[in-house]
């Protein structure tokens, strides 16, 4: 709580929990209370929120506007044969009520090099293995960062929220905590906004939790999980195979976390 002092007249504003709108007045005596209501979007800091689809990034979304942030959302249509997510970002967006959303389409599927960009590769289904996966995407998680960081100068804000998880993932070099803070160093170098004073940070909530903890942390937010899409070869409706890598970390996951697993599953 804030005191000022105005003539005779005490002025306090009562500050509920990183809140930013005064909309409640109330006069006692010689003060006169500002109570701060959160919720608008009046005064709220800006993000932008790489949104994907997925769990993990709508998560992502969840956290940044459970902080009191005024939420753009950016999607990135690269290619990918699970275009589904896409549908699902649009969906989340306005579920979790999003300022704005975004779609930008940049085609990584003509270099191809990865089962989610190149039709003739398949998207493995064994499981884990120890190197870097094929449906790694060639600095996939750099161009989605440069785009979010054009979008976050050309709006005037200074934070930018990544799903990235280096615990329960698989094995992407561009998910670990050293490259996001390589990437902020990096934005800090190279926008005007920076060399003015205006410091990128780069959000990576989910960074160090398992998946069952990042299923958690969404349910208690009021994520429907049943709106995204995970799955890597999802098919045109959204539906998940049940096989691919990503569906076997979604769906441990959420038996770990002891609920019921939404996820849509194609008919075998």
């Amino acid at each position: 709580m804030k005191c000022h002092q105005l003539a005779d007249l005490e002025i306090i504003t009562e500050d509920t929990e990183n809140a930013f709108v005064s909309s409640v007045v109330k006069i006692t005596g010689n003060q006169l209370f500002f109570i701060l209501i959160p919720g608008s979007y009046d005064h709220m800091v800006k993000a932008v929120v790489l949104l994907s689809g997925g769990l993990d990034s709508a998560t992502a979304l969840a956290i940044a506007r459970n902080r009191k942030f005024e939420c753009y959302a950016l999607s990135v249509d690269y290619g990918q044969r699970h275009e589904s997510e896409l549908v699902a970002a649009k969906n989340v967006t306005q579920a979790l009520g999003a300022y704005e959303h975004k779609v930008i389409k940049i085609d990584l599927a003509a270099f191809g090099g990865s089962a989610l960009t190149d039709q003739s590769i398949n998207v493995p289904i064994a499981g884990e293995k120890e190197d870097i996966p094929i449906t790694y995407v060639p600095a996939r998680n750099t161009v989605m960062l440069s785009l979010a960081l054009a979008w976050a100068e050309t709006l005037g804000c200074h934070d930018i929220f990544i799903g990235v998880n280096a615990v329960d993932y698989s094995g992407y070099p561009d998910c670990r905590p050293e490259y996001i803070k390589a990437f902020e160093c990096m934005a800090n170098l190279a926008t005007r906004a920076a060399i003015e004073g205006n410091k990128v940070k780069i959000h990576a909530p989910l960074m160090n939790l398992s998946k069952n903890k990042i299923i958690q942390e969404g349910l208690s937010l009021g994520i429907d999980y049943r709106l995204t899409v995970s799955c890597y070869q999802a098919d045109e409706a959204g539906l998940a195979c049940g096989v691919c890598d990503s569906c076997r970390i979604r769906r441990v996951g959420f038996n770990a976390a002891g609920v019921a697993d939404p996820t849509r599953y194609q008919l075998a």
